[in-house]
């Protein structure tokens, strides 16, 4: 396996094409953000958050979307919203894509420009509506389903970033970054919002009820499970950040989707090789999104990865 001292400038090069090729292709999001301006401007959260330096961390933030999409297919509203009007069968990247340029925009940017990308997906929201399975209507920008997307991002990014960092970060730190990130929740509009650890267990303990394994969400999974992102290192499975994000499905969420023994066995090991590459990564992306923001505050991008 490969070293940071064997991490070579084409090398480099090729890992931070192909992380860009794969979350920034396209339009809107954070691609069209300039990160660099206006000089001091500390956005929404500032240099000082738990957040900025959580999903500074690529390994665990792709691992974590990865899982939060597949905990999203167990809502049976959520879904029906996603099913009716989304691309995601035909698309799933391009999902991720608008999921990580919303959650990096919204993080790292100016404030101007996140609050520019807040009221543009409350926009889109407002025309997501229609009728689940069952007969009951939905819409995207339904209090309760905004809480039920945010909240399985955020308890996936964090489980991620201690996962992938090999790390467990202390209670006061986690609660802080849900504390933190509800910012965006309650901006959107959602209601009820947990912003602790202990009143997200409470949460998702509260909302198993509602969830359901579809087949809607069989067919959605298989899409994911499709998914190839061919990684720029020899050795390395294509479907490794799949099995990656799924080993952060929490106990309730494998119980409830059957997933196997055998699958799960394969999810442990695709986490231990992300494991051993994560420090690859994290090197040859040190100068992403993150470190630019830094340096438009002053502050050495180094500081993003120090330990808590």
């Amino acid at each position: 396996m490969l070293h940071n001292s064997a991490l070579t400038a084409p090398l480099r090069a090729r890992l931070r094409k192909w992380v860009f090729g794969i979350l920034q292709k396209g339009e809107g999001g954070s691609s069209s953000i300039n990160f660099d301006e206006p000089v001091g401007d500390p956005g929404l959260f500032g240099p000082d958050s738990v957040t900025w330096r959580i999903h500074a961390d690529f390994p665990g933030m792709m691992s974590g979307g990865i899982c939060a999409l597949m905990l999203q297919t167990l809502h049976p509203l959520a879904l029906a919203g996603v099913w009716d009007h989304s691309s995601f069968r035909d698309d799933v990247l391009g999902r991720l894509r608008r999921t990580s340029g919303f959650v990096a925009g919204t993080t790292f940017a100016p404030k101007a420009e996140a609050l520019q990308l807040i009221a543009k997906v409350e926009r889109i929201h407002q025309r997501v509506r229609g009728t689940a399975q069952d007969g009951r209507a939905y819409s995207a920008d339904d209090p309760d389903l905004l809480t039920w997307v945010h909240a399985t991002e955020m308890l996936s990014f964090l489980n991620g970033y201690q996962r992938y960092r090999q790390i467990e970060l202390p209670l006061a730190i986690q609660d802080r970054y849900y504390a933190e990130t509800s910012l965006i929740a309650e901006r959107l509009g959602a209601r009820g919002v947990p912003k602790s650890a202990a009143a997200v267990a409470t949460y998702f303990e509260a909302v198993q009820p509602q969830l359901e394994y579809s087949a809607r969400s069989i067919a959605v999974l298989e899409v994911l499970n499709r998914v190839d992102l061919p990684i720029p290192l020899a050795g390395v499975s294509r479907q490794l950040f799949i099995g990656a994000g799924a080993a952060l499905l929490p106990p309730w969420a494998l119980q409830l989707m059957r997933r196997s023994r055998a699958r799960q066995l394969r999810d442990r090991t695709a986490a231990r090789s992300l494991q051993a590459i994560a420090p690859v990564l994290r090197a040859a992306l040190k100068d992403g999104i993150g470190a630019h923001s830094c340096r438009r505050v002053g502050l050495d991008p180094a500081e993003l990865h120090r330990s808590f």
